[in-house]
């Protein structure tokens, strides 16, 4: 039966709820018991909401966002993954979309735009003030993944030629300011930032001064066009608290925050990380069996091509395998060893390509660094698994390809750990995606290669 739900302080910090609170509020939201649900839901912060929702049925999740007596706050949808956005908005209307679009900040509600079904977008747009309609019609007009798409209409400008006290009086009198700003941009006549000034800067100063003389000497503006992980290396280069966006004419129309470039580095981070993992897009545990799937499949389809090769390379060495069965035991170890030295080499490639500290000026230098690593591993494991090999199998002969194979795959897995990434980077192929399954066949191909090769010669 539903019950009601008990009076408590609001908690901020990452809750965690209980199969009983996910059971009570799924029999609650059934049975249109919708006070207990609001109730229960605003004790909680909008991310630990959406944790809890992304764990219902989704016909709970729909009745939620549909009913308007739950009072959702609009926050929840965006800690909702992308997939499960779609899924919930296309069974909205577009009233009700609306309505989350007008209570939340341009960026955050551009997020929600961008997953409306494009046959819905206009009749949304439509039921929006006309201010914010020219803006989102503007941000739609950039590609997905740039700047105009996580900007902020919402920023002060003042102009040129006013002086602190102006700035003070406009401030006060103001009734159309964003709730939180840190900073003021100077504009001229034709719209175009000359800078921007610290409110703290402003504070302290004497009310005659022009604003134009506390502008910031480094002035940092970014292009709408420019992709947003680049948005996040300027942010991160030079410690920004915020950034306006400009267009081509170089007049400014929105605003980026460090909040939002916090987002955007840690979805480039985790993006990266399921990339070299073979994994396409970033998955959620309420994406559905198919959408992961599809996420898999691709790279997953091409490893088992480049499996297929270090296969046929074992194969070409049949004979010499059979006259000596102790070749088939340590195989895998001179392949996982090359593999995982290749790896880290890549890892480290990836990261440099990623914050744009590879170069042209410096590719050379990191690519030697990278080989000597690989040839300097190679001989102090090659002594290692030597010795090791000499007391399992007593035979000095084996302990000695074993060596020598191992120097050979470390030092290719160094050389293959940063070519294959920077050659890949060069043709426009992202590297966090592609490079693994090409590096690890490398290493496969090589060690097999080397070790067999090495034995036939003298077995």
């Amino acid at each position: 039966m539903p019950q009601e739900a008990s009076k408590t302080s609001k908690v901020r910090t990452g809750h965690v709820f209980t199969e009983e609170q996910i059971n009570s509020l799924t029999e609650n939201v059934k049975q249109n018991n919708f006070i207990f649900v609001h109730e229960l839901l605003d004790k909680y912060h909008p991310a630990d909401v959406a944790d809890l929702i992304k764990t219902l049925p989704n016909e709970v999740q729909i009745k939620l966002f549909s009913h308007k007596s739950a009072d959702l706050n609009p926050e929840v949808v965006l800690g909702l993954s992308d997939i499960l956005q779609k899924e919930i908005l296309e069974q909205l209307s577009p009233d009700i979309i609306s309505s989350i679009i007008k209570q939340l900040e341009s960026d955050d509600a551009f997020q929600i735009i961008e997953n409306v079904p494009e046959e819905f977008q206009n009749q949304i747009l439509n039921n929006l003030p006309q201010k914010d309609q020219n803006f989102f019609r503007l941000g739609l007009k950039y590609p997905k993944d740039s700047a105009a798409r996580i900007m902020q209409r919402e920023f002060v400008t003042i102009d040129l030629d006013w002086t602190v006290g102006q700035t003070m009086d406009f401030l006060r009198d103001s009734t159309d300011l964003p709730e939180q700003f840190l900073e003021i941009f100077v504009v001229d006549k034709e719209g175009k930032p000359v800078g921007n000034a610290s409110i703290s800067n402003i504070l302290r100063s004497d009310p005659n001064i022009k604003v134009k003389n506390l502008v910031a000497e480094n002035k940092t503006f970014i292009p709408a066009d420019l992709d947003k992980e680049r948005v996040g290396n300027i942010f991160t280069q030079y410690n920004l608290v915020s950034a306006g966006v400009v267009d081509q004419e170089q007049k400014l129309i929105g605003v980026i925050t460090g909040d939002d470039v916090v987002t955007i580095v840690k979805e480039e981070a985790v993006e990266d990380a399921l990339r070299l993992g073979g994994i396409g897009a970033a998955e959620d545990i309420s994406d559905n069996p198919i959408e992961t799937t599809k996420n898999r499949f691709l790279w997953l389809l091409i490893n088992l091509f480049t499996a297929v090769l270090a296969s046929y390379v074992i194969g070409i060495f049949e004979n010499t395998i059979q006259k000596v069965i102790a070749l088939a035991v340590l195989m895998p170890i001179v392949a996982s060893m090359g593999g995982n030295a290749a790896t880290q080499t890549l890892t480290v490639t990836i990261q440099l390509i990623a914050s744009q500290q590879l170069n042209a000026k410096n590719v050379m230098k990191i690519i030697n660094r990278e080989v000597v690593t690989g040839l300097l591993n190679g001989l102090v494991f090659a002594v290692i698994t030597g010795v090791f090999v000499y007391f399992w199998f007593h035979d000095l002969k084996i302990a000695i390809l074993i060596g020598a194979a191992m120097i050979v795959n470390l030092t290719v897995a160094g050389l293959a750990g940063i070519a294959i990434p920077v050659t890949l980077n060069k043709m426009k192929i992202d590297p966090a995606v592609s490079a693994t399954v090409f590096v690890t066949t490398v290493t496969d191909v090589v060690g097999f290669f080397a070790f067999l090769g090495i034995a036939s010669l003298f077995v």
